[in-house]
């Protein structure tokens, strides 16, 4: 039996990005691909609790391939695959993206394409998300085949440790970027909102900033990669249960009482 691959994206089923993708990891097993309808980045990990979730089979982009439209988030597309479209089988791998623009550093977090990923992780499944750095609709996705050639086949032959995923990020128009292993940098948005007037006079804000690398100096973390032309490769964990010499003393007495 082929090895089934589950894919999923947070920038809908009509992304170039999720549409190459399927057609890279086509020759690793069966491809079944479960995405938003509409963009839905940003979502991290969020479920849809307040509406029905409606799936349609529309036609794929690759042969032998299946695709299908979700009304709700990424997570929600993973979650519901496995009894309304997988009928009940567990994947061999969950692949999601290629996302447009980057999901290095302090994005996973907020990223619904990572969201997918550790929803995968969570059934025990080898998990992955793909990003390019670009959000140019038409990217040229090609450059993140190597990577994709690389992992995936290695995935499906010996997974991961529990709890375990991979975020990968390939930099745009760098021609067979060499990956490094390496692992998140610190970072933050800085200045995320502006201020506008809408024609009535009234307030209101919209989603903007950028990210400000927190260790410039450190060579070892995926900005610094990327910077560098490299495709960053970074394994993440689920469990964000903080170690033990960091949590201060006054609250590992309290937690014992």
């Amino acid at each position: 039996m082929k090895k089934l691959i589950l894919v999923s994206n947070d920038d809908g089923y009509m992304a170039k990005g999720v549409r190459e993708l399927m057609g890279m990891l086509a020759p690793y097993g069966e491809v079944v691909a479960v995405c938003p309808h509409v963009g839905r980045s940003g979502q991290s990990m969020a479920l849809t609790f307040d509406a029905p979730l409606r799936i349609e089979e529309v036609e794929s982009p690759v042969a032998g391939a299946r695709l299908y439209s979700c009304s709700g988030t990424p997570v929600d597309c993973v979650k519901v695959s496995r009894e309304c479209v997988l009928g009940g089988r567990l994947p061999d791998l969950v692949v999601a993206g290629i996302n447009h623009g980057s999901n290095a550093s302090v994005n996973v977090v907020y990223s619904g394409t990572m969201g997918a990923v550790q929803e995968g992780a969570m059934w025990g499944v080898p998990a992955i998300g793909f990003s390019l750095t670009s959000h140019d609709a038409d990217a040229d996705f090609m450059a993140v085949r190597p990577a994709v050639d690389a992992l995936v086949p290695k995935l499906l032959e010996e997974g991961l440790s529990e709890g375990l995923f991979i975020n990968v990020n390939v930099p745009h128009g760098v021609a067979h970027a060499p990956m490094m292993f390496c692992r998140e940098c610190k970072a933050h948005w800085s200045e995320e909102y502006q201020q506008y007037k809408d024609p009535m006079g009234k307030t209101f804000f919209m989603l903007a900033g950028h990210m400000v690398n927190d260790e410039p100096e450190s060579t070892d973390t995926d900005l610094y990669a990327l910077a560098h032309g490299r495709t960053s490769v970074v394994a993440e964990l689920l469990d964000r249960t903080a170690p033990a010499p960091q949590v201060p003393a006054w609250l590992r007495t309290l937690a014992s009482k």
